[in-house]
């Protein structure tokens, strides 16, 4: 089937079909898992030139290439590389574009370890950080140097999903020349394409949604042709490679990512709106929520949204929050999400500069997972119930 007819296809359907040619391999549906270091070359002529598609494990093999050709259809994009995780697919393409006197712009509501790295490795190689606002806009232009290299966006932001105006952002900053990155791993491309509107590296936590069964760690960088080669010269440099079985298993996790996706997304909205009504939650942090205030530029460029967000208690502080936590029965506590199980974590907010809030009380994250609907609201209601007491 040619390509532009694939795109025309449901994205279930392409999901099901996309990476995979049983009749390359035998006529078996799911493709070969090659574990692979070294490769034979018939001949010393075709060794001496590297003559021949697959040269050594680190650069490729057709597992690698199944879930590349994938996430490509899925993201519009010239290459994708796969990493060991979420973290190391941040930080190669900011290795890849940042050098020594260089400027990078970063959301100030990134994810926490990203900032870890730019403010100890990227700072250490003498790359100049700062953080901005992620309501800024097109404002973003003041804040712009003529180092500038790269503008490092979250959309919503992480624990306080904040949306940014993505396009506005990308403009200005390409028009300075900068390179536009963005973590995409809440949205996944089912429901935000990066490359649509105007950034260059679109970034997954595979480690979530893609592989969605809290078993594998992976992580996916996509880049659009301009950027694609520099990211990948700097992937091979680093022979930072993502091991044959974790990549299949997050290809196999995209055959249902569509269908997982949709009652993560349904479940959530009920319950985020069943919780704005609950005594005790003073503010409900979903851009999918009529009340959120980025509601307007969530609707404007997404077409969906995930099942996770955020909550602010109505009053108290750690001792409401410890309470709220240890009353839950059917969540666990525990870091990550996109899996199947419903997870919920504190939210912790001093390292910021710029996004700090206020909020009321203190804020928990909710990962809802694929139980019951019935039953995530009869577990919130405890924990409610036990901050309350608290």
């Amino acid at each position: 089937m040619a390509k532009t007819d694939k795109e025309k296809l449901g994205i279930n359907t392409r999901l099901a079909h996309t990476g995979n040619d049983p009749h390359a391999f035998f006529g078996f549906v799911n493709p070969p898992v090659v574990h692979a270091s070294t490769v034979l070359f018939p001949n010393a002529d075709t060794l001496a030139r590297r003559a021949q598609k697959y040269t050594y494990g680190t650069r490729g093999t057709p597992t690698t290439d199944a879930l590349g050709i994938a996430i490509d259809s899925l993201e519009g994009s010239a290459g994708t590389i796969m990493v060991p995780s979420g973290l190391a697919a941040v930080t190669i393409p900011l290795l890849a574009f940042l050098s020594s006197g260089d400027h990078v712009l970063i959301v100030d509501s990134v994810y926490h370890p990203t900032r870890n790295f730019a403010d100890t490795m990227l700072k250490r190689l003498g790359v100049e950080v700062e953080y901005y606002d992620p309501l800024v806009g097109a404002g973003i232009k003041a804040l712009l140097k003529p180092n500038t290299r790269v503008v490092f966006t979250e959309s919503p932001g992480s624990n306080t999903f904040e949306m940014q105006d993505i396009p506005a952002i990308a403009k200005a900053a390409k028009a300075a020349g900068a390179v536009v990155m963005m973590d995409n791993t809440w949205a996944t491309p089912l429901y935000f394409r990066p490359l649509d509107h105007g950034v260059d590296i679109s970034i997954h936590a595979s480690t979530k949604y893609p592989a969605g069964h809290s078993d594998v760690l992976l992580g996916t960088v996509s880049a659009n042709e301009a950027c694609w080669p520099k990211l990948h010269e700097t992937f091979i440099s680093m022979g930072c490679c993502a091991g044959p079985d974790d990549v299949y298993q997050v290809l196999r996790g995209l055959r249902t990512m569509g269908l997982r996706l949709e009652h993560h997304q349904k479940s959530a909205l009920e319950i985020a709106r069943w919780l704005e009504q609950q005594p005790g939650v003073a503010q409900v942090l979903h851009p999918a929520l009529e009340s959120h205030p980025g509601h307007a530029l969530w609707k404007r460029d997404f077409s969906g949204s995930s099942g996770i967000f955020s909550i602010a208690l109505d009053g108290g502080g750690q001792e409401q929050a410890h309470a709220f936590l240890d009353a839950l029965q059917i969540f666990g506590l525990g870091y990550s999400w996109g899996g199947y199980e419903s997870l919920a974590v504190p939210v912790f907010l001093g390292d910021r500069v710029v996004a700090k809030g206020p909020y009321p009380g203190p804020v928990l994250r909710l990962q809802i997972g694929l139980e019951d609907v019935t039953d995530i609201k009869a577990d919130l209601e405890r924990g409610l119930a036990a901050a309350r007491a608290a």
